[in-house]
């Protein structure tokens, strides 16, 4: 073990997403699109703060704007690339530097234990207590593929703390979501994992990787579309497949199967679609959280070559369930493969251009904690490419966006800890605490 000393830094933040290997399909059978038993809210509905700048939203959910680009009804416009900034007060925000790991991109908590537990691409699940960087408390490096968008991408635990739950790729490059026991000091044992969910990946990238344990006690699971480029065999939006999806299920075995699917699950029942599926029409969702405030499930999903999107499922809309978040219909707001249903989109709260901003998201978590109290509320997320750290807040009809920070490498994750305040993992090595400059 080594101890590793605390300093404040000037850091700077990045994520990246490639296209173009080359794969097959999966053979799924099930028609593209959404059975007409499901409803998709299109806009907020009144009095909803989920609309965004620059888009009016009128009493009866009617928005203002440009017609569709291709029949359908167009999602709301979000607020341009530099809206107006509102000040975060003082003090500004600073990062302090809490130890140094190989690759790490996730960090997660278990309850009643103060340890950071930190995710490292190449398979293990790292311990950080009171600034000592400890041994590995789970190695599973001979069972991952790690490397680009592969490796040991996701982890969160069960309520109590006694399960955690893992999401990596597999040798065949397949993602696979697992179980483990956890000790009491902390440690998992690798002999003892049970796989919940193997998901074919035909291309080695847009795996997704966030595991989250939602208000509900259920399993949130965010799947990319399969990858390679312009989701070409059409999965975001076919709800016979789980790419592209947001997932949700129990983790508790159920008969013969190692998960069971919650009966309220929007596609329980719906011929040939799959009931895993919790929300469709995402392409990379990278990193999700719930506001433990509200209880709304925020994440950043991944562009395809233009536009980054932040994407919010209000509580009061059922938290996910049945949305449609575009893709591929849409890249952010922008039509984009037009033999894609464009009706019945729930559009992003925020959406920036490929330029000086960034050019991959990395999704973070809403500040909640004591110590920066102008941030409350805001929800704070990374880009992989250009380094800034990025606070919105959405207000009615508008999203306000301040830049807080530029330059932490390569951003994996911005996490809420226990104590509300947000912690960063940049793949470059360095985990940091968001703190007052």
């Amino acid at each position: 073990m080594r101890r590793v000393g605390v300093l404040v830094g000037v850091l700077c933040v990045t994520a990246c997403s490639s296209d173009g290997s080359s794969g097959e399909s999966d053979g799924a059978t099930a028609s593209v699109g959404v059975p007409p038993t499901v409803t998709f809210a299109t806009t907020p509905p009144a009095g909803s703060s989920g609309a965004t700048s620059a888009t009016t939203v009128t009493a009866t959910g009617a928005t203002t704007g440009p017609p569709p680009a291709s029949g359908g009804t167009p999602p709301a416009t979000p607020a341009p690339n530099s809206p107006a900034t509102a000040p975060l007060g003082d003090p500004a925000v600073a990062l302090t530097v809490l130890g140094s790991f190989t690759e790490p991109l996730d960090i997660a908590w278990r309850s009643g234990d103060p340890t950071m537990f930190v995710v490292e691409q190449a398979g293990r699940i790292v311990p950080l207590r009171d600034g000592v960087v400890g041994d590995p408390v789970l190695d599973i490096t001979g069972l991952v593929d790690a490397g680009g968008e592969r490796g040991l991408l996701g982890l969160t635990f069960s309520p109590d703390g006694t399960l955690a739950y893992v999401d990596y790729t597999d040798n065949d490059g397949n993602t696979v979501i697992a179980e483990y026991p956890v000790a009491a000091d902390g440690t998992m044992n690798p002999d003892a994992e049970r796989v919940l969910l193997n998901i074919d990946q035909p291309y080695p990238n847009h795996n997704g990787g966030n595991v989250t344990i939602g208000p509900d006690g259920d399993l949130y699971i965010g799947m990319g579309d399969g990858g390679a480029a312009g989701d070409p065999e059409r999965r975001a939006l076919n709800v016979g497949q789980l790419l592209g999806k947001i997932l949700r299920i129990n983790p508790a075995r159920s008969g013969d199967s190692q998960y069971t699917v919650p009966p309220d699950n929007p596609f329980v029942g719906v011929a040939g679609a799959r009931p895993e599926i919790w929300s469709v029409g995402v392409r990379n969702p990278w990193r999700m959280a719930f506001d433990p405030a509200t209880n709304d499930l925020w994440f950043a999903d991944v562009g395809q070559g233009a536009w980054e999107e932040i994407d919010v499922a209000r509580a009061a809309d059922g938290a996910g369930r049945g949305q449609n978040f575009g893709w591929s219909a849409f890249e952010g707001t922008h039509r984009y493969n037009e033999d894609q249903s464009a009706d019945g989109v729930t559009p992003p709260v925020y959406e920036y251009e490929h330029g000086d901003a960034g050019c991959s998201v990395s999704g973070g978590a809403v500040y909640r904690g004591a110590t920066i109290p102008a941030l409350v509320g805001w929800y704070v997320f990374g880009d992989y490419c250009s380094g800034n750290i990025t606070g919105i807040r959405v207000e009615g009809a508008t999203t306000v966006q301040s830049i807080l920070f530029t330059n932490l490498p390569a951003v994996g994750a911005i996490r809420a800890g226990p104590d509300g305040e947000l912690y960063a993992a940049s793949l470059d090595g360095d985990v940091v605490r968001l703190v007052a400059a």
